[in-house]
């Protein structure tokens, strides 16, 4: 079977879940969600974990978006961890988001929240 499996997916969520909840939520690349954050209108420091709250209760494993088996973080401080990457729509944001973390000792490190760009296919 290849990972992730349902299952593995459901527990990464049920985990990010618990870290949020906690506020346990590190962000990566500050400048680059900062700047999503803008295009997107809301405020890192007011909005941000209603926005993870509510695009995690919506998840399912069948919104994940990444490849099997996770890709690995080459980022210094999360290298090696798997990355887990969903779409989903957000009512908060009015669109649908991509955003993708890793998971470390209960801290989810946010690493990717931005509008869905769907890569388009080659005619």
């Amino acid at each position: 079977m290849k990972r992730p499996s349902h299952k593995e997916l459901y527990g990464k969520l049920r985990e990010a879940r618990m870290a949020v909840a906690k506020e346990l939520v590190t962000l990566l690349n500050q400048d680059i969600i900062a700047a999503d954050a803008i295009e997107l209108e809301y405020s890192i420091g007011t909005d941000l974990i209603p926005i993870l709250q509510e695009l995690l209760d919506y998840t399912t494993p069948g919104h994940y978006a990444g490849s099997r088996p996770p890709q690995k973080s080459y980022e210094r401080e999360i290298e090696g961890l798997d990355l887990f990457p969903f779409v989903a729509d957000c009512s908060r944001l009015k669109c649908r988001v991509y955003y993708k973390f890793a998971l470390v000792e209960g801290r989810l490190w946010l690493v990717s929240l931005h509008q869905d760009r769907p890569i388009k296919e080659e005619s």
